[in-house]
């Protein structure tokens, strides 16, 4: 089934043959069937990878935020404990069975999404071609950010917007809605603070199109409310480092790792977003009254964009919620413009095409990686199951990489940032030489860090990152690191990432 065929599908189709017809129903199973496909072609995301390693080791006895440096709420990796569990109980790889569950939570976000608007004025519309384009855009838009927290915050988000959608309309609710709602609302904000924004803007926007300020109220948003601060009652009496060690380190170091704003506001991924936020109001325009189900999502697609510009990093994966939620808008849009006029017919097919070709560009955006396919085979050749430390700021060099050779990754972190956060900031003017000397414990902390997991476990593979800073030179340049290092030949340079293996070790 093509795009346009499937976008077409719910405007053009009779009220009388239903909303989940077996049309729709084999779109949805064959876009899942090529998501699947595609999860064996790409690259399994950096920082996924490395949840998968934090999980492992909380189930194996360490502790997070004292054994395991990570700068992320608990709710960030708790989500992989699953795929963690589920591995171990069938022995079976945890990126498969974690690939395994996303999929099962876009299919059940997708039915809990549609049984809430079942019953509602939007009942011819919440099937067909919706369906078929919210699969497309939650299994194959995300490419390589597949699994990443904001694509599982937005799968959650979905059953709630429906709820926002129907408080907009002035429909009832159904008790397990409201509930399912509230649940879904407040998993979404417990992943990461700044999704408050596409969370309160589409309550916000339900209440000012239903012109009840009472939806404000509603009993979804207080259940949501209350699991928000049982969540932050539970980090405070479980893990109360991540306000006593990791915090300090977020405010002081972590942010200041930011681009440029002008470099967020030029970046693809914002043009992506206003061109479908344009196509779903030019597609407003031409109706009498607004469309609630559209409003809503907009909203929640500006959140999320407010939360990508607070975030300030520019990364990918940051930008996915915001662009989905905005084509998301536009698709619903489309599929429910069905005036008969000419130049609506005309409007509908240049909508279409743009935004075919916006979804097209944004999956070549999303699947942006760094190829480090020749340190892994260089690493394979090396030593079988490894024992890696890779000393570099960039974590794509360890990740996935350590897993796909099946080592073991002997650091306490994902990669030592905060040397090079701070070194960087000093460069670009961003601080003075008195904050990088206050901000020196930190680094001193981090080099500790490196020494004491160097000798706790003592690595069969050391690669530097000569290619994005000056790793080897800092290296040499210390006493007892250079010390370490002296157990260790160099076998291998790749573009600057240099590889080394012990000494002792003979090569195989």
């Amino acid at each position: 089934m093509s795009l346009d065929v499937g976008l077409s599908l719910a405007g053009d189709r009779p009220a009388r043959q239903g909303i989940w017809t077996a049309s729709p129903l084999h779109g949805v199973v064959v876009v899942f069937m090529a998501a699947i496909m595609l999860r064996g072609v790409l690259p399994f995301n950096v920082d996924v990878s490395w949840w998968l390693i934090v999980c492992e080791r909380i189930l194996d006895g360490q502790r997070l935020y004292v054994d395991i440096l990570e700068t992320n709420p608990p709710m960030a990796g708790s989500v992989y404990m699953f795929g963690v569990f589920l591995a171990r109980a069938v022995h079976a790889r945890p990126e498969v069975a974690t690939n395994g569950l996303i999929f099962l939570m876009i299919a059940g976000s997708l039915a809990l999404t549609w049984r809430v608007l079942r019953f509602s004025s939007l009942r011819e519309r919440a099937g067909g071609a919706a369906a078929v384009w919210a699969t497309v855009v939650l299994t194959i838009l995300p490419m390589y950010d597949f699994g990443q927290r904001e694509h599982l915050a937005l799968i959650v988000l979905l059953p709630a917007l429906a709820v926002y959608v129907l408080r907009a309309n002035r429909e009832a609710v159904a008790p397990w809605a409201v509930l399912i709602a509230g649940l879904c609302a407040a998993t979404t904000m417990n992943f990461k603070p700044y999704f408050v924004f596409a969370v309160g803007f589409c309550i916000l926007t339900a209440a000012v199109q239903a012109r009840d300020w009472r939806v404000l109220f509603a009993p979804e948003n207080w259940i949501a409310a209350a699991f928000v601060v049982i969540h932050a009652v539970c980090i405070v009496a479980f893990y109360p480092e991540y306000f006593t060690l990791i915090y300090p380190l977020v405010r002081d170091v972590y942010l200041l790792l930011k681009a440029p704003l002008l470099a967020i506001l030029l970046a693809s991924a914002t043009t992506f977003w206003l061109l479908a936020i344009m196509v779903a109001l030019a597609l407003q325009s031409r109706r009498q009254k607004v469309d609630s189900a559209t409003l809503v999502m907009m909203a929640g697609s500006l959140g999320f964009a407010i939360s990508f510009f607070a975030q300030g990093k520019g990364w990918g994966y940051h930008a996915y919620p915001m662009v989905a939620l905005g084509l998301l808008a536009a698709g619903w849009a489309i599929a429910d413009s069905s005036d008969a006029q000419a130049p609506a017919r005309w409007l509908r097919a240049g909508a279409m095409l743009v935004v075919v070709l916006i979804f097209a560009n944004a999956c070549l955006w999303f699947n942006a990686s760094v190829d480090m396919r020749r340190v892994q085979e260089e690493v394979t050749l090396l030593e079988p199951r490894p024992k890696i430390l890779v000393l570099s700021a960039a974590a794509v060099i360890g990740h996935p990489m350590v897993r796909e050779v099946g080592g073991t990754w002997i650091s306490r972190q994902q990669a030592f940032w905060m040397r090079e956060i701070v070194r960087r900031a000093l460069k670009d003017g961003a601080i003075d030489q008195a904050t990088a000397d206050r901000l020196a414990t930190y680094v001193a902390q981090e080099r500790a860090g490196i020494i004491e997991d160097f000798r706790k476990q003592t690595p069969d593979v050391v690669v530097i990152d000569n290619q994005n800073s000056d790793w080897g030179k800092w290296a040499a340049a210390d006493p007892e690191l250079s010390e370490l290092l002296k157990a260790y030949v160099s076998v291998k340079n790749v573009d600057g990432i240099e590889i080394l293996r012990r000494a002792d070790q003979p090569r195989s």
